[in-house]
């Protein structure tokens, strides 16, 4: 396979352009900044002594403060709730991101941690968390209550990233003054109270221990790497033994992004042998579902099996967190297997279960016979989906564009400019867009591109829905500079891209999955067309049910029942046609109507649905 040398994050500044990928992003901005800080930061004040209510002012019959329960946040947030405070730390995550172009809210996110750091000194200058620090003990003590370190992770995971992206400096001092009260507790612990520990769920706090080696290099996090490396389940991974099936899935994958980062910390193979074995176990033996995701209700499906555990797939989180396990693996190997992998569950699972109007997530995203999604609301559920879905959207623009000593490589076709103040001798600037005139585009909408297109003579356009993708990359320098473009062919392709460099057919040399141009580059327009079809996917374990997709697009029927297709299940062109495939100034992608069966249906792109039943896997019978 192609090896990407010395794979790293684009260290350019990325922003997205108009398009499908910023709707969804701005969707989800929308929702980011309609969470205000008090309700945030209630159950951190209320723990440090902060905040009380008693539902009135003073001693005046009749008066209610204007702060009431009907303002507050419910569901796992309620004040009463074992998870309460788990939210913000998703906020400050999602908010070091979209505070790169939003001030109000990079203004927001650092206040919020400044009074973190308020709400830390009045805990008496180490615990800065939402919920009461008992609640660790009582834990080691085996008792009874709801994931406290899930909850605390989430509290590190804001702070850090908000010195991280964000750069502010008290966030790193109130995450490392937090691990101190970590390193005194868990010293206190012997061995076996640590494992009894580390087998409730602890979220990523091991990733948490491994980027605070890396920010501060102090012994405290080393400890607590050590301390938090939970041998009863990374030995026998390691060992092959199948330690997933029937086990919470999102629990394991955040031990897992702890290993990864810990490889990339200590540099010690273990950790990184722990990834691969990971890797292996849930993905590649197991199989994912026609989406790409995994898991049945909070679970790991047994290797192979996925027809009898339809009905609640791949929840929210555990997309978020294996593409971010896919991207680790993808920037130590530069194996397009991976970035495939991040394609094909952005498409099908991070905007499927996002509402495309509200903006709210789904759990979980059912894909049996006559499924409906069920969706979070803003302020009454706090679903740690609803976390998730805020972190997915506003950092969606960083697995674009990767860099290496070498060039630059194009792994995701997402509307993104990014730019380097100094990359190869001088200022680089990379733009990425779709052509909605001569290819499909999942979520198009209407441009002024588009409505030119439709009026203007002089432009042509296909006179049917055209089979392919059109991706245009331009590359801008300062002064004239020798690099390699690569760019990756998705594994959906139905055959040999067409790449052209300003009108004319290119040299490129093609190396596994990546066409690669090394030529001299000032301001340069490539233009790659890539055929797409339809195609079948079938599950393994009853492969006469079958999932139908548009290049990497699944698509859902519209029904409510389960529903017999006749044709050929290698060819679904032979059951299904093009159906409203032309919408005033572009092309529609995944539309399509059934033929020559008892009953007609629809199919739509499962991205698109919103509240009405639909159906994935279909029986279809030869004929």
């Amino acid at each position: 396979m192609t090896r990407l040398r010395t794979v790293r994050a684009s260290g350019g500044q990325t922003t997205l352009s108009d398009g499908p990928t910023r709707d969804r992003w701005t969707l989800n901005a929308r929702y980011l900044r309609s969470l205000d800080a008090d309700n945030l930061l209630r159950p951190y004040r209320a723990e440090a002594g902060l905040w009380s209510y008693s539902g009135s002012w003073g001693t005046t019959i009749g008066t209610v403060a204007p702060d009431g329960p009907q303002t507050w946040h419910w569901g796992w947030e309620s004040i009463t709730s074992d998870l309460r405070g788990h939210i913000l730390g998703h906020w400050l995550s999602a908010a070091a991101r979209v505070g790169q172009y939003d001030g109000e809210i990079a203004a927001r996110a650092a206040a919020i941690v400044g009074e973190l750091a308020a709400c830390q000194r009045a805990n008496g200058g180490q615990w800065a968390g939402s919920i009461p620090p008992a609640y660790l003990d009582r834990l080691a003590e085996g008792g009874e209550v709801w994931a406290p370190q899930y909850v605390v992770h989430k509290t590190f995971m804001g702070l850090l990233d908000q010195y991280r992206i964000a750069g502010n400096e008290q966030a790193l001092d109130v995450a490392s003054a937090f691990a101190g009260w970590f390193h005194e507790w868990s010293g206190k612990l012997s061995r076996d109270q640590l494992d009894d520990v580390l087998d409730r769920e602890t979220g990523g706090m091991l990733e948490v221990w491994a980027d605070l080696l890396a920010f501060t290099g102090d012994q405290v996090a080393a400890d607590l790497i050590d301390r938090y490396d939970r041998r009863r389940f990374f030995d026998p991974l390691l060992a092959g033994d199948d330690v997933l099936t029937n086990k919470h899935a999102n629990t394991q994958i955040a031990e897992i992004l702890g290993a990864a980062r810990a490889w990339e910390v200590t540099g010690e193979r273990r950790w990184r042998d722990l990834v691969e074995a990971f890797w292996d176990s849930a993905v590649e033996t197991r199989g994912t579902y026609c989406t790409g995701g995994s898991s049945c209700g909070e679970v790991w499906q047994p290797p192979g099996e996925q027809s009898a555990r339809l009905h609640a797939v791949q929840e929210h989180c555990l997309v978020y967190n294996l593409m971010r396990l896919a991207d680790f693996l993808f920037r130590w190997t530069g194996d397009d297997r991976y970035a495939d992998y991040w394609e094909r569950n952005l498409v099908n699972g991070i905007r499927s279960q996002q509402h495309p109007d509200t903006g709210m997530p789904a759990y979980f995203l059912p894909l049996a016979a006559g499924s409906r999604k069920q969706w979070g609301r803003p302020t009454e559920d706090f679903w740690c989906c609803h976390g998730t879905l805020l972190q997915a959207h506003a950092g969606v623009d960083e697995t674009a564009v990767y860099v290496d000593d070498a060039g630059i490589s194009i792994c995701q076709y997402l509307e993104t400019t990014t730019s380097w103040a100094e990359l190869f001798g001088g200022r680089v600037e990379v733009a990425i867009t779709a052509d909605a005139e001569q290819g499909v585009v999942l979520g198009q909408r209407q441009t002024f591109q588009g409505a030119a297109g439709i009026q203007e003579l002089s432009r042509r356009l296909p006179r049917r829905r055209p089979d392919q993708r059109v991706y245009v990359v331009e590359v801008r320098c300062e002064q004239p500079s020798a690099f390699e473009v690569r760019l990756r062919i998705p594994r959906w392709a139905a055959g040999p891209p067409v790449v052209e460099v300003d009108g004319q057919a290119a040299p490129a040399e093609v190396h596994d999955s990546w066409i690669v141009m090394s030529r001299e580059w000032s301001g340069h327009r490539i233009r790659l067309t890539v055929p797409s079809s339809l195609s079948t996917v079938p599950l393994p374990d009853r492969p006469e049910l079958m999932a139908m997709l548009d290049g990497p697009v699944v698509l859902a029927g519209l029904t409510e029942q389960e529903t017999m297709l006749s044709g050929d299940p290698a060819e679904p062109t032979s059951f299904l046609t093009p159906d409203q495939d032309r919408h005033h100034s572009w092309w529609r992608t995944g539309t399509y109507r059934t033929f020559g069966q008892t009953t007609g249906l629809r199919f739509v792109p499962l991205a698109e649905i919103r509240d009405e039943p639909y159906t994935v896997y279909f029986p279809v019978r030869p004929g």
